[in-house]
């Protein structure tokens, strides 16, 4: 600790830098430790907020983040540079009018212990303390938003409907198969291991969920689930998975697609051979991105919240303690070894 010229405090800031833009699959070595100096003082008439980092989320999103894309909708991440995504924090100081020091905010943040933001747009004030913080990177964050807007926005689900969802004990797919209960549907679910289908089934209320590693035929896995066909999917995988569900959807089925993380660590993503399933059926698939569904935010939680307090919506997070174990962390969502949301705790309030 030591302050500079000006009587700020300037201290030491530990930081995970993004190493050089990965074609192929992710590792540890693709991000490294560092340090700078940072000043504990936001800079004279701006309106940016300097944040101690609490929680920082891991989000499949990131990895495209670590290629150098042209035309895509969130610029890569600059190598030589800290890796950026949403987190908890608290605010240390304030130009903004709309944050004081002391608040508790979610939004995008730095893989640092201290950030200084500009882009304070990004930033919700956090109100209710009464629940864990890290659920405001998951259930009362973007995977939350996510899975409500795809569920209810972009599938308008009718009670005693199929639902299936793909990688769903993950962050957003835990919670779409909730809502899907909750709305009286028939709900589905694949994960990739025997613990993640009991969690499906014994945690979460799924009416059924399968072992997608142990399904040597994923065509006849979903007949064997959906004999009478499926009316929503909720795709967060792609590939394999989406060319056997477009065989199994029924006369206006919906597929609302959040990701497609088996795609996200190829050099030459798979082909999709079942599209044309689309026009006789005629199915609507939409993608969507979160941000288009920030003005829902306040609709959301005043939904959930109730759901949560009266533990008639559970939520699994996978915690990694320490920033030095934010890349490792990271790569857990690649290999399917994380349970629930993936979250890094930096510090203590």
């Amino acid at each position: 600790m030591a302050t500079d010229s000006g009587d700020q405090e300037v201290i030491s800031n530990k930081q995970i830098i993004f190493k050089d833009y990965v074609p192929a699959f992710l590792q540890e070595s693709d991000m490294f430790f560092s340090t700078s100096n940072i000043k504990l003082k936001v800079p004279p008439a701006t309106k940016s907020v300097l944040v101690k980092n609490l929680y920082l989320s891991c989000d499949p999103y990131m990895r495209n983040r670590m290629r150098n894309l042209q035309d895509s909708y969130i610029s890569s991440f600059k190598p030589g540079s800290p890796i950026t995504g949403r987190g908890v924090c608290k605010v240390i100081d304030s130009g903004h009018p709309g944050f004081s020091k002391g608040d508790l905010v979610w939004g995008m943040t730095g893989w640092e212990e201290y950030s200084l933001i500009t882009a304070t747009e990004t930033l919700f004030k956090i109100h209710d303390r009464d629940l864990p913080l890290s659920y405001y990177l998951g259930i009362l964050g973007m995977p939350g938003l996510t899975a409500y807007a795809g569920f209810y926005e972009i599938c308008s689900p009718k009670k005693g409907e199929f639902v299936f969802v793909s990688a769903a004990s993950g962050a957003v797919g835990q919670l779409a198969g909730q809502f899907a209960k909750l709305a009286g549907c028939y709900v589905v679910g694949s994960a990739g291991s025997k613990d993640k289908v009991d969690l499906l089934k014994n945690k979460f209320g799924y009416d059924e969920a399968f072992n997608y590693k142990e399904e040597p035929d994923l065509d006849a896995a979903l007949k064997r689930y959906f004999p009478e066909g499926i009316d929503i999917y909720f795709e967060n995988v792609g590939g394999k998975m989406l060319d056997a569900v477009l065989l199994n959807m029924k006369l206006r089925g919906r597929i609302s697609v959040c990701g497609m993380i088996s795609q996200y660590n190829l050099e030459q993503p798979e082909g999709v051979h079942n599209l044309m399933q689309l026009i006789p059926k005629r199915i609507r698939m939409e993608g969507f991105l979160v941000p288009d569904y920030f003005h829902l935010y306040p609709k959301y939680v005043e939904m959930v919240l109730p759901y949560i307090k009266q533990g008639k919506v559970v939520y699994i997070e996978d915690v990694s303690d320490g920033l030095e174990n934010a890349p490792a962390a990271l790569i857990r969502l690649f290999t399917g070894s994380n349970i629930g949301k993936q979250i890094v705790k930096v510090a203590y309030e």
